[in-house]
Formats: structure tokens, sequence, C-alpha cells
């Protein structure tokens, strides 16, 4: 929960820190989250970056006065915490670790630029802009400041075949407990803007992330094993998935065992010409479970909503609820694709086969579709309970494709339109398979004219 009071330019903010007091609820039909407290936290220390001889005029670099700032407030730590304010400016900086118990605050009008030089780690890949691990209580946050990767020379380097290592993130956070990131704008990351990986009790809110349509995997938020995420608030435009849950690829994944679960993402808006508005996989070996999408509005894209995976992930993706969606001339609406295919190696057990269950689809509607859904499971491991209610995806009248298209998928359908002519989604949902489906409150009953939802609470 943010608030705050522009006359002192101070954050307030409930954030958990040792264990989790977070609710989220559903009052009035509008899903968001909420987080609570025993009290709330203030920081009682702050500085300027200016104050260790930075120079915001986009040309000198600021990489030691970053790392000399946060090495200087990691002595508050055990203080109540501190701030680190970056004033309007162009800030050149390198990578830094952020610390525990830290507001990186960006003013309106201040970029953090990131450098352009190469910096790479052991494990073939390079060091993210802004990186923390092992930290709690970090919030990442401002007057709508911007955090620019410069990511164009990046991909260049990369459609030539000039690096032999991952592409930096924009925000990595590994083993992080207490994460906001909110108030920003994140421009042009060389590669994923913000990934969270093992992470706890994350918020991400009030977020535009933005990339050219055709860079490469600029996706937008990507919660990677971890769990009590919210995205909500946010515009993203990038060349890639603009949210994308993971969990482990393959016999890693299946061996670290560290599920994503318990996500909500809430008022999504965005685009993208190559990817999928939401995402789930293709490396989800650790296991996906209790995902709640809701008041999605994708545009101009090539996938509204995509569940990927493989023969050899093993996992499973289980209990999501999806609802509220409105596409707009999106290629494919909904799509399941069991053959992903790409592995990290060849040491994967092909007989790991995904659990892809209880996945269900609630007031979607959709202008100018190409096709509605495109179901493809795997053989002899079928994905099942698939619900489809209420759902209206007008397809485009020169489309010479069927509008949807199963295969090895099972589940439930009512109200659907253009109606699903697979056989295996011939059963109604009612009166027998609403708890098949996964979301369905009791007090969804079938009527002339609709749904009738009572609210929901959930506590975890």
């Amino acid at each position: 929960m943010l608030v705050f009071d522009v006359g002192y330019l101070q954050l307030s903010y409930v954030l958990l820190v040792h264990a989790f007091y977070g609710a989220w609820c559903s009052l009035g039909g509008s899903l968001h989250c909420e987080y609570s407290n025993s009290q709330i936290l203030h920081r009682p220390h702050s500085v300027s970056i200016t104050e260790f001889g930075a120079v915001g005029d986009g040309v000198t670099l600021n990489t030691k006065a970053f790392q000399n700032a946060l090495f200087y407030l990691n002595t508050f730590s055990d203080k109540g915490g501190a701030k680190l304010f970056v004033p309007a400016g162009q800030w050149l900086t390198g990578s830094f670790d952020l610390i525990s118990h830290l507001t990186l605050w960006l003013d309106k009008g201040a970029t953090i630029l990131g450098s352009t030089a190469r910096r790479e780690l052991p494990g073939r890949r390079h060091r993210s802009l802004i990186y923390g691990q092992n930290l709690t209580d970090v919030v990442i946050t401002g007057e709508n400041g911007t955090i620019d990767g410069q990511g164009s020379i990046w991909w260049d380097w990369f459609r030539n075949g000039e690096l032999n290592y991952t592409r930096p993130h924009l925000v990595e956070l590994i083993n992080a407990t207490g994460l906001i990131i909110s108030n920003l704008t994140f421009l042009n990351s060389p590669f994923w803007n913000i990934h969270p990986v093992y992470c706890r009790d994350v918020f991400v809110k009030n977020l535009t992330i933005l990339a050219p349509l055709d860079s490469p995997n600029t996706d937008g938020v990507d919660p990677d094993s971890s769990t009590n995420v919210c995205i909500e608030d946010c515009y993203i435009v990038t060349g890639d998935d603009l949210v994308s849950i993971k969990s482990g690829w393959d016999e890693y994944g299946i061996s670290y065992a560290r599920p994503s679960s318990k996500i909500k993402i809430n008022r999504l808006t965005g685009q993208t010409t190559s990817s999928s508005g939401i995402a789930i996989g293709s490396e989800m070996s650790g296991g996906v479970s209790d995902i709640y999408i809701k008041d999605l509005h994708l545009f101009n894209s090539n996938t509204g909503i995509r569940i990927k995976t493989s023969s050899g992930r093993g996992g499973y993706v289980r209990n999501v609820h999806v609802s509220n969606v409105k596409l707009d001339n999106v290629q494919k609406a909904i799509r399941f694709t069991g053959k992903y295919g790409e592995h990290p190696d060849g040491n994967f057990d092909t007989k790991a086969l995904p659990a892809i269950e209880k996945i269900t689809f609630e007031n979607v509607s959709g202008e100018d579709i190409g096709v509605a859904g495109l179901l493809e499971g795997i053989e002899g491991d079928e994905f099942k309970n698939i619900c489809f209610l209420n759902v209206t995806l007008r397809v485009k009248k020169n489309s010479k494709q069927a509008p949807w298209r199963c295969s090895n998928v099972r589940g439930y359908s009512q109200w659907v339109s253009p109606e699903i002519s697979c056989d295996s989604f011939e059963e109604s949902i009612f009166p027998e398979h609403s708890s098949d489906c996964f979301g369905l409150s009791e007090n969804n009953v079938e009527t002339s004219s609709g749904l009738s939802r009572s609210p929901w609470l959930f506590f975890w």
C-alpha cells in the first residue's frame, strides 16, 4: 500500500518483512492487492547520489558513486533503513547492487542510464543493471523517474551473433523478501525488464514498460519461482511477453522444485506483436499454481494468453483463473502449446511430462480476432479441466482458419461464441462440472442474462 505526501516527498508504505500478513481481496468486482503489517516502516536516513560525486549529464560514468552511496547506506540497515535520492538528470551507470531496508527514489525528471559496457559473469550471463541477492525490504520507486537500459546496441550484438553471454536484465532480485517496484518508467531493456527470482512478497504497481515491438526478448515482468506476487496497473509495450511466469527449466527446475504460486495480475494494458500478453512457461518445471489474472486489455498483438510447455519439462500448471479480458485485433486469443521444444541441454528426461489442469477463462471478449483458440496438448498427457465460460471472440470475416483447434486437451464450455467445435469440449459447465473449473464461486449459477458472482476473499 503506497501513500505519497508530495509536500515532503515522503514515501510511506506498508511492507512485509519477516512474515506475510497480506490479503488479496475482491470487493465490488474489483480484484486488487492489499498488504498489511504490524507497523509502518519509514526511512529515517536519506542521501542524494550527488553527495557521492555523481554528475547527471548523461556522459559521466557514475558507477562508483552508486556503489559508494549504497555501501554507506548499508550502515543504516539495522537503524530503520535508508533512502537513496536520485534527482532530475541523466545518471549514467554500470551495474550496482542494492541492499536491504532501502528505498531507491527516482525523482521527477531523473533517468538512470545503463552503461553499454559488457559486464560478464560466471555462468555465461551479463550482470543486470540493478541487482540484489538475499535481501529484505527493498523499494524502487519515485515520481515517475526512468530506468533506461539503452538496449539497442545489445539487440544488435545479439542479432549479429556477437554475444557469448545472456544479455542483462534491467532489474533482477534473487532470494528477496518484501519488494516494491512502483511509479516508474522502464525503457529499452537489453533483455527482460524485471526479473524476481526465488522471491516472496513482491508488489509491482503503476509501471510503464516500453521497448520497440521488434526488440528481442524484452519481456516486461517475469516472476520466476516466486510466491505472493502482485502486478497491477501497468502499461507494457515490448518485443516479447508482457508478463511471463516461470519456475525453472527441465531437470534443473524439477530438482530445485521452487514453484511460482499465488500470483495476481490486475489491470494490465499493452501490446506485443511477437508474443503474448500473459505467458506461463515454457520454463515451468518447478510448478506454477494459484494464478489470478483480471482486467487484461491487449491490442494489436500476436497472442492474448498462452501456456507453453513440452515433454521433458515435468512440473505442473494448475489452478489458473483468467477473467475480464478484452482483446482487440489479436491474432490468437488463447493458446496452449504442448510441444514448445526448447531445452537447456540434452540431459532432460523425455518421460517427465507436465500436468496442465484446472485452467478457467471467464468473461473474455474480443474483436478482430484471427483464431479464437489454438489448444495443443501432449499426446499421452492430456491437458484437462480447461474451462471456458462467457467467452465471445469475434473472428475476422476473412479468416480462413477454424476458430477453435484442439488436440489432447479436454474440458468444459458454456456461453462461448464461436462455439467450440472440438468433441473434447462438448459438455457444459453447469450443472455438473462447475467444481471441475477452477475459480468459479458456488453462487455462479446459470441465468438467461449471464453470470451472478458474489465477492470472494482470499487469504494466504
